[in-house]
């Protein structure tokens, strides 16, 4: 396995993936923790986004323990991410309840595309990676679908606020896997 070294900029097959995986989870779970920092347990929704945290937080250990495992290198810019997803969090909960859900929706949008991408290019190669990411997928299609339930698309500026969040995660994605 090729380790990286300081000023590689490619990304880099497997360990790319597991990067921008890891790294992914981890802003997941900031933004319900900024979401659930302004809601707190005053909202119907507070009870949904605690699930979906708890998920998110599973699917980050997993990515952890695999970098780990693999000696990946993690981001260089997670402290980034780490403020950077809490705000996000923070700012769709503090304009309600339906924007945050309406943030849950449009990442997981990406999310979604993104693991889809990941699983063709993986193949039959890595059967364990796979299947995992093959079940964090359909756990982040359940928080879209748990999302659009409780209002996503009734979010004030909704196509305009659904089209920023997608765009900046695909942003996170490339950033991500190369940094």
């Amino acid at each position: 396995m090729t380790k990286w070294r300081p000023g590689d900029r490619r990304p880099g097959g497997l360990e790319s993936m597991i990067r921008v995986d890891q790294a992914g989870e981890y802003g997941a779970t900031r933004i319900y923790a900024g979401q659930l920092a302004v809601m707190g347990d005053r909202s119907p929704m507070s009870a949904a986004i605690q699930g979906m945290a708890l998920q998110e937080a599973e699917h980050r250990a997993y990515f952890d323990a695999l970098i780990a495992e693999r000696g990946v290198r993690p981001t260089l810019i997670q402290p980034f991410w780490d403020v950077a997803g809490f705000a996000l969090g923070a700012v769709t909960a503090a304009i309600g309840p339906e924007a945050a859900m309406a943030c849950t929706a449009a990442v997981e949008t990406e999310i979604d595309k993104h693991y889809e991408d990941q699983l063709a290019e993986l193949g039959d190669d890595h059967p364990e990676l796979s299947e995992a990411i093959a079940r964090f997928q359909a756990e982040e299609l359940e928080h879209k679908e748990a999302a659009l339930a409780h209002g996503a698309e009734r979010a004030p500026a909704y196509p305009v606020l659904s089209a920023a969040i997608r765009a900046g995660c695909r942003v996170a994605i490339e950033v991500s896997k190369r940094i």
